[in-house]
């Protein structure tokens, strides 16, 4: 079994879907932390090199490419959907989210 980290990013597939929910197979970025390894399933942000800035999109560059990471299209994906380990998001970048996630769900 693969060990995830928060904060990795994996080729994800995120079908089937429904809606306006994001598809196909794509990088995502892992944010449950590693005291949620234990499950079967975790919470992930899919990463886009398309889209509209937004404030709960944050823009950073990986693997040398322009990327969003879409905080408003959070999933709990079964750790099946998994597909590869392709990097790690910077330090900085990882408050940036983590900052807009306390922001998303603070009262």
């Amino acid at each position: 079994m693969n060990k995830f980290r928060q904060f990795e990013v994996w080729y994800i597939d995120l079908n089937p879907t429904i809606g306006s929910e994001i598809n196909k197979i794509r990088p995502c970025v892992i944010i449950s932390p590693k005291e949620l390894n234990w499950l079967n399933t975790l919470i992930v942000a899919p990463l886009t090199t398309k889209g509209f800035n937004s404030p709960t999109r944050i823009e950073f560059i990986f693997n040398n490419k322009t990327n969003l990471v879409l905080l408003d299209q959070l999933r709990t994906v079964d750790k099946k959907r998994f597909i590869r380990n392709i990097g790690y998001i910077q330090k900085n970048t990882q408050e940036k989210i983590s900052q807009i996630l306390i922001e998303m769900f603070s009262l």
